[in-house]
């Protein structure tokens, strides 16, 4: 890849990581940058994957405030984020790569669609934090290991997911909520990265420079993430997305 190339990918990075922290739909930047500059869909999702998980990493540390009282909980869903992240990277990289590349334009479309209702979503937990129960029960943690499963395979708004579970379930402030969310994706996408590692070809520079960029993005990213009008940040992650199914199509 030329050098523009790789710039391209870094500011990609930089804007995932902090999108990452605030919407979770982060790979809805990145994954199309890199098919719109030639990747393969599987080892742009792999590279993708891997090198998103410092962002997310730093995301975690950005709101550890809002994780103070919280290990027993994010222990808990944490064990359903690792076994879904490492049933959904097999899936990746057992099923065959024409079926990624069919499901996956589907897959973005629904991350898309998430994206734009993730206000009615976060107005539904808001309304719903005077009556979730105290853990979530068996329905939850089912709920977080199926959204691991698919943060594995591909992972696009798994943390609008994520939101969405976590506050149709519990009672609590929504940013405590959003830092637990950034645990389980970071889990997700740690364990899915170490089972790309071990068991396929991965495009190292690549990845560095989405994992460059996604550290910064994951750290100081979201500063700038919270200022922008959500509407905005919103239409360009569909517009992007939508994109990208037409992209992963047509190629």
């Amino acid at each position: 890849m030329q050098a523009w190339g790789m710039a391209a990918v870094g500011v990609a990075g930089v804007a995932a990581g902090g999108i990452n922290a605030v919407v979770g739909s982060g790979t809805l930047i990145t994954f199309p940058t890199l098919l719109a500059l030639g990747c393969p869909p599987v080892a742009a999702n792999v590279a993708n994957n891997i090198g998103l998980v410092p962002g997310v990493i730093g995301a975690v540390h950005g709101y550890r405030r809002e994780l103070a009282g919280q290990r027993r909980r994010a222990v808990r869903f944490g064990v359903a984020s690792l076994v879904g992240g490492v049933a959904g990277a097999l899936l990746l990289l057992r099923l065959p790569a024409g079926t990624f590349k069919a499901v996956v334009p589907v897959l973005i479309v629904i991350a898309c669609v998430l994206v734009l209702l993730q206000p009615r979503l976060n107005r539904w937990t808001a309304r719903r934090q005077g009556e979730g129960g105290a853990d979530g029960g068996v329905p939850l943690w089912l709920g977080v290991l199926c959204t691991g499963v698919y943060g594995g395979y591909f992972g696009a708004a798994q943390g609008v997911l994520l939101m969405g579970l976590l506050g149709s379930f519990l009672r609590d402030h929504v940013q405590r909520l959003n830092a637990v969310k950034n645990v389980l994706t970071a889990t997700v996408n740690g364990v899915a990265a170490v089972v790309f590692v071990l068991t396929t070809r991965v495009d190292w520079p690549v990845a560095g420079v989405i994992a460059a960029g996604s550290t910064v993005g994951g750290v100081v990213g979201a500063r700038i993430g919270r200022r922008l009008p959500p509407n905005v940040l919103r239409g360009v992650i569909f517009v992007v997305g939508v994109t990208a199914a037409v992209v992963t199509i047509v190629r």
